[in-house]
């Protein structure tokens, strides 16, 4: 055993065992080396394979979206395609991409984890950019959070819209009637020209509002007038008035124009009421005169009553008198007269 042991020593001191022992240590270090860089190239391919199209676009079209941007959207479980396309067009229409003032990759995830619709902001701001409107990204983001349709919002404000007053599908009504001082009914249908107040999208009343509004002042329009003549002979007179009374103050729109589309003249009200009035007088008078005509008869029957009373009393008086007669023969009292 000690000769063994003495041999093993020998072969650790000897030059050529060293040399292998290190050549084997440098093998495992090559090998580590190996799968190290095999493993960062299968990391590279899947990620080139995943990210590399939408990273290549977005350099290609100066978008500031790097890799580890795209990664990091994965695990945030944000689509990068969204991201990617928003931050394209955005950059292709000329919009301001800063970090810290545009439509930045940061602003445009947080819009997305906040359950917005980015690619309808981003196209709601480009068609304001193009129409040359005012809208940043933070206002457009808000708008569309709060549950409105941004890019209709836009594209209504450049291009306004026309509702019916009053609106068949919500109301179910065709015409609004309105009567005038002489009671004559007007049967009026108006269209309204509105356009998105961007200033005012946020809190503001809807489209309800505004047709509601517009009834309420054509209505009262034509009930201040003295005759329908004179609304038949000039409706602009009822638009001018409703106008004038600001019907889109705190509201989402702002009202451009507003057109009396048809008048159709309806019912005399008026005189159906007083016709109606003079009916209800006559059906007054006649339950007072059968009123008056009931206590009469009953009054000549209270009369014949009485008289029949005080005939059965006479009768009665009467017939008392042949016993008082009879009974003062009969106790003397009553003599008879001797005739000469």
């Amino acid at each position: 055993m000690i000769h063994d042991s003495l041999l093993d020593l020998s072969l650790l001191s000897n030059p050529l065992f060293a040399q292998d022992a290190e050549l084997s240590v440098a093998d495992y270090l090559m090998i580590g080396g190996v799968i190290l860089g095999v493993m960062f190239l299968i990391a590279l391919l899947i990620v080139g394979f995943k990210y590399g199209g939408l990273w290549v676009r977005a350099w290609m079209s100066s978008a500031d979206v790097s890799v580890l941007s795209l990664i990091g959207m994965g695990f945030r479980q944000v689509q990068p395609r969204v991201i990617v396309d928003a931050k394209v067009m955005a950059t292709q229409a000329g919009l301001d991409t800063n970090r810290e003032t545009g439509i930045s990759t940061a602003r445009l995830e947080a819009h997305y984890l906040a359950g917005g619709n980015v690619p309808s902001v981003v196209n709601a701001i480009i068609a304001a950019h193009r129409a040359g409107i005012d809208l940043d990204f933070d206002r457009g983001a808000a708008i569309d959070l709060a549950g409105r349709d941004v890019f209709d919002a836009v594209r209504t404000s450049v291009l306004p819209k026309v509702i019916d007053c009053p609106d068949p599908s919500r109301s179910g009504k065709t015409t609004l009637s309105a009567i005038a001082r002489n009671g004559v009914e007007l049967k009026i249908r108006a269209r309204v020209t509105v356009r998105t107040n961007l200033g005012q999208l946020i809190g503001g009343a809807t489209e309800d509002t505004v047709i509601a509004r517009v009834g309420e002042g054509i209505i009262t329009s034509i009930g201040s007038s003295d005759d329908h003549i004179q609304v038949l002979e000039n409706p602009d007179r009822i638009t001018r008035a409703v106008l004038d009374r600001g019907l889109d103050a705190h509201t989402a729109f702002e009202i451009v124009s507003i057109d009396i589309a048809d008048i159709d003249v309806g019912d005399n009200i008026g005189a159906r009421l007083q016709a109606d009035k003079a009916e209800a007088d006559t059906r007054v008078a006649r339950a007072r005169a059968e009123k008056k005509r009931a206590e009469a008869v009953a009054h000549e029957q209270e009369m014949k009553a009485r008289v029949s009373r005080n005939r059965a009393r006479l009768i009665r008086a009467e017939a008392e008198v042949p016993r008082a007669m009879a009974d003062a023969f009969r106790e003397g009292r009553l003599g008879t007269a001797k005739i000469l």
